[in-house]
């Protein structure tokens, strides 16, 4: 379907893509991963041809349809539901062609074609889209242009989805979902039809959604089988093989110069010290592993120890206006070792709730009690716009702690996890997560005892989020957390509540107990008039359809171990190829090595490829249900 070839990128004289390739097959889940700047969205352009290469082609199958989210939002007046229906551009040109076509037989074209589209479902497919993504019945009738720009993102993303490409590009689609949008996405990738392409730093998306790991290192691009932890785990074994081989490489190195440097002025070793010359120079250098380490989060201890509870509410009240609470009847604790998320749909009142506890909004009414002395650390991501553009890192802390000496502020920034060349960088020209870092590090300057954290990783790549998992857990203050982010939560909370019905209220099960509640859920609100009767059916239904699919989940897992087979005995043939000097007894070793190799290389294409095959047949059985 899209074919990468020899693929070269420069930008301001740095190379991004460097003679990179890929094969994106019909019907695959790729997860695009790397760091931040690694050139992933950049990509994405040159497949769109907003931006032309500077060496090699991408060549994309006559017909394929590319669908991407939109860059601005749609602000118009039309209801959410139009403004998604016109995004199938077919069968919007069909419905108005059919207005004003007169010839018979041109008639009968658009409606086989529209029956073939199933236009007649249109509505209800882009109402469940929506639903999936937060939107209720009363919301999808109100104009586009009534909802905040995050809001009407969401618009978008269902928009592209309702369109259903042959190859769906998504760049970070959970940035602007809550948790349980998150949760309907993954199930719905997962189940989608076509090739998908995502870009994405949230763990278990990628575990969930996805069957390849296009990893972009150093710019070239390599394909991993399976999830994100399955790559990390590849990834890892890989490296260590490539250490041990350098090590061996060095060590050959070593002993055929030190022959060399021995021998070359003696006659009698002249020919032997220019044959082993002759092979140092023909060895081809195996890399070092490029260590690039992610730069630690530090969160300062409380500069006070308070006696537990630190807050208490006891029938309180809050909102924006007093005749209107968002939520009601809170009574709650929370004390200073608490570890909180907070789950419930965007607008429910989770953000409300946060600036309650931060001290932001008053109680409209009831009781709240603060310890003396509570030190509370916010943090939120539309707070980044407050940073003050032309100031630098440095000049941001200078202005908090006026006191410090030049080097102790900087030593605060280097802290934050800001390298030291991008200290004096004017905020405007920080990254997204940069700017984080730093908006982070001011919030908890202070020695919190309590840490409001509110979409923290929207700007964090995997590995910078796992760092953030690690300080979170180090921290010895107490911690509410509001994320989409479900390795984060499962990772740092002990206590979850759901914030809806004007509420909060503590959740007794897990989050994959949570997953199961939301996807529920949702298809519930899809059922339409279908009773319990007939939902019982469907679940009789469904189960029957799994054990007709059994046979073919069998064949699919027989494949995996094939392929994981193959792999274990090229990773085997590479390492015995390594070991150069085990070729000196045998000549012929290599030769047969090499066959071997090329023959498991071949075999490995073919097992993948039935592998794909089998996991399409199976989705597509699975989506059909």
């Amino acid at each position: 379907m899209l074919t990468i070839s020899d693929l070269t990128y420069r930008i301001a004289g740095r190379t991004l893509l460097d003679k990179a390739s890929l094969l994106v097959p019909a019907r695959t889940k790729i997860g695009f991963v790397g760091r931040n700047g690694a050139g992933k969205t950049t990509l994405f352009r040159l497949i769109n041809g907003e931006i032309t290469p500077d060496g090699g082609e991408i060549s994309i199958n006559r017909g394929v349809r590319i669908g991407q989210v939109a860059q601005e939002a749609p602000g118009t007046e039309q209801s959410l539901v139009e403004v998604v229906l016109e995004a199938d551009k077919e069968r919007t040109a069909l419905l108005a062609e059919a207005e004003t076509a007169t010839d018979p037989d041109r008639i009968s074209e658009i409606h086989v074609r529209l029956a073939d589209i199933e236009s007649h479902s249109a509505e209800a497919r882009a109402a469940a889209i929506l639903s999936g993504l937060g939107f209720d019945a009363a919301a999808q009738a109100r104009p586009c242009s009534s909802f905040s720009g995050g809001w009407r993102m969401r618009v978008a993303l269902a928009g592209v989805l309702f369109s259903a490409p042959d190859l769906l590009l998504l760049d970070e689609p959970t940035n602007y979902l809550d948790l349980e949008g998150t949760l309907w996405l993954e199930n719905y990738l997962a189940r989608y039809p076509h090739a998908v392409v995502l870009i994405s730093h949230d763990r278990d998306l990628l575990n969930k959604a996805v069957d390849t790991i296009v990893h972009l290192d150093q710019g070239k691009l390599v394909s991993y089988r399976g999830g994100y932890d399955s790559f990390e785990r590849q990834r890892l074994e890989a490296q260590s093989l490539q250490m041990k081989s350098r090590e061996k490489q060095i060590a050959e190195r070593k002993h055929l110069q030190a022959f060399v440097d021995r021998f070359r002025a003696k006659a009698s070793k002249a020919r032997q010290a220019q044959s082993r010359m002759k092979r140092l120079e023909k060895m081809a250098t195996i890399s070092a592993v490029v260590e690039d380490n992610v730069r630690p989060f530090h969160f300062p201890k409380p500069t006070a120890i308070l006696a537990p509870p630190i807050i208490t509410l006891d029938g309180v009240s809050v909102g924006y206006a007093p005749d209107k609470p968002v939520l009601s009847r809170l009574s709650l604790r929370i004390d200073d070792d608490d570890r909180i998320a907070l789950l419930g749909s965007n607008g429910n009142g989770k953000s409300t709730f946060a600036k309650l506890i931060g001290g932001r909004l008053p109680p409209l009414t009831g009781h709240m009690m603060r310890a003396p002395k509570l030190n509370v650390a916010f943090f939120a991501q539309h707070q980044l716009d407050d940073l003050i553009p032309a100031q630098s890192s440095v000049e941001h802390v200078r202005a908090r702690l006026p006191h410090l000496g030049e080097s102790q502020i900087r030593g605060t920034v280097d802290r934050f996890g800001l390298p030291t060349n991008r200290m004096d960088t004017p905020a405007k020209d920080l990254s997204g997560g940069e700017k984080a870092r730093l908006l982070m590090g001011l919030a908890t300057l202070g020695g919190a005892n309590l840490m409001i954290l509110d979409e923290p990783t929207n700007h964090l790549d995997v590995d910078s989020r796992a760092a953030l998992v690690d300080a979170v857990n180090g921290f010895e203050g107490a911690v509410i957390l509001i994320s989409h982010d479900r390795h984060l939560v499962e990772s740092t909370a002990d206590r979850l509540w759901i914030v809806a019905d004007g509420g909060v209220r503590s959740y007794d099960g897990d989050l994959e107990d949570y997953r199961r509640l939301v996807l529920g859920n949702t298809r519930e609100n899809r059922g339409g008039r279908d009773g319990g009767e007939n939902s019982q059916a469907r679940r009789k239904a469904s189960a029957d359809r799994r054990g007709q699919l059994a046979p073919l989940k069998k064949q699919i897992s027989e494949a995996e171990k094939k392929v994981e087979k193959l792999q274990a005995a090229i990773a085997r043939l590479d390492a015995q190829m390594a070991d150069a000097a085990a070729f000196t007894a045998d000549p012929q070793r290599g030769t047969r090595l090499a066959k071997e190799r090329a023959d498991a290389v071949r075999s490995l294409a073919r097992a993948e490829e039935e592998w794909l095959e089998l996991s399409s047949s199976y989705e597509q059985a699975m989506a059909a249900e």
